[in-house]
């Protein structure tokens, strides 16, 4: 494609994800991740997405000013994050780790969106990525072009 983020939306729909137009994203990245991820998250809300995050995460982007409403991690109790996922509230999660219990919480996260078909991006570009591919995927139809139709 002619760009980026229309590319990635076809590469996640030819890999089997169906990625969502609407609903809740969960965010939980570690410290190293946060700005980055701020773009994404500020795409997110624009497009109508509600979005939750767990405590640390929660709190950096609420102090960006960004309504982000706060989840529970698994560690922290019930109801928590991966209780939402099974319970259908989650369209989206975007999740990086760092740290033996981050890494144990996100396990079941795994698991639980694995199970439940819901996206799921461990890196903080590729949540960038996505964010745009929603935008990309709003504004235009996708469209199948033949690779004449890219270098005639």
């Amino acid at each position: 494609d002619r760009d980026f983020a229309t590319a990635f939306a076809k590469s996640q729909l030819g890999a089997g994800t169906k990625i969502p137009q609407e609903g809740v994203a969960f965010v939980s990245v570690k410290d190293s991740d946060k700005a980055q991820i701020l773009p994404a998250v500020r795409e997110l809300l624009a497009l109508g997405f509600r979005v939750v995050a767990t405590g640390g995460t929660q709190r950096y982007l609420a102090d960006a000013g960004l309504p982000v409403e706060l989840v529970n991690k698994v560690a922290e109790g019930r109801p928590h994050i991966v209780d939402k996922i099974v319970d259908g509230e989650i369209a989206l999660i975007f999740n990086t780790t760092e740290g033996w219990q981050s890494l144990k919480d996100s396990q079941s996260i795994r698991a639980s969106a694995l199970t439940s078909k819901v996206p799921y991006f461990t890196t903080a570009a590729a949540s960038r990525a996505v964010a745009q591919a929603i935008a990309a995927m709003r504004s235009s139809q996708l469209e199948v072009r033949s690779l004449q139709d890219y270098y005639s």
